[in-house]
């Protein structure tokens, strides 16, 4: 499948800010099942654009600029997919998945979570099995709803409250897959809506988790699916926060208002991949 994607994020000042620096992860990289066709990052004003690798091997743009009143940054392009059964080959792995056991304050679990996991049964025996059955029973606990969460949404807070979003989502299912001793990591992206629907708020979220005789899976816990071809993976951390798209500061200025403009969909010709 052949996605053209937008993502643009725009800031505004009031009164001007007198700099701003942001790290951008927002450049999808190919794998086994993902093939970036073109991609391209603009920014509105003169600006200084870095570009690097960081720790865990997404390509990141470190943007610094001067006094500004607004700033947009539009990130776009075209990714071939293919559905892989969410099975994750061929991606840059710069830790064993060892690490993605350790916790952050975004994914501490509380004791409900510790019964709940427990309820699902152990991975022990059925690592993959154990994911599924997780996957459903959220599904089951949680109703997807943007009002009551926000960016800084502990997965304890979402468990509690049975709502949230995708990145919501992504938070609890990690949280009980490390719980049950499944190391499990955040995915930040965008997703091909199946209803139709192209136009979306802010990018996606999922989960991958260390399956032994498989390595890295996508499980979708918003949608109750694992990952598909029409999933395009662009970043992933040990929570939200290793992962945002965008995440930085400013100096100077007022009032800061923030909106976000995505736009999912499927380009009419297919593309070979390579």
């Amino acid at each position: 499948m052949r996605l053209r994607i937008s993502h643009i994020t725009t800031y505004r000042y009031e009164p001007a800010a007198t700099g701003v620096i942001q790290v951008l992860r927002m450049t999808p990289g190919s794998h086994d099942g993902q093939y970036v066709a073109d991609w391209q990052i603009d920014i509105s004003s003169d600006a200084k654009l870095d570009m690097h690798h960081d720790a865990f091997g997404n390509i990141t743009h470190v943007l610094t600029i001067g006094a500004t009143e607004d700033l947009t940054i539009t990130a776009e392009g075209l990714i071939e997919t293919n559905d892989t059964g969410g099975v994750m080959r061929g991606t840059d792995e710069r830790f064993p998945p060892q690490l993605f056991l350790r916790t952050t304050d975004l994914t501490e679990l509380s004791p409900a979570m510790a019964a709940f996991t427990r309820e699902t049964g152990g991975a022990e025996g059925d690592v993959i099995s154990f994911l599924h059955a997780l996957m459903s029973r959220m599904n089951d606990h949680m109703t997807f709803d943007g009002d009551p969460t926000h960016s800084g949404t502990t997965a304890a807070e979402a468990f509690a409250l049975r709502r949230g979003v995708c990145q919501d989502y992504a938070h609890v299912f990690i949280a009980c897959a490390r719980a049950a001793g499944v190391p499990a990591r955040f995915v930040s992206g965008h997703f091909l809506r199946a209803d139709g629907e192209v136009h979306q708020q802010a990018g996606h979220a999922w989960a991958e988790a260390y399956v032994p005789s498989l390595g890295w899976v996508g499980f979708d816990p918003a949608n109750g699916i694992c990952s598909t071809d029409a999933h395009a993976r662009v970043a992933i951390g040990l929570d939200y926060l290793g992962a945002a798209p965008v995440r930085g500061t400013r100096y100077g200025g007022g009032l800061e208002t923030l909106t976000v403009a995505v736009r999912v969909d499927q380009a009419g010709r297919q593309f070979q991949s390579q």
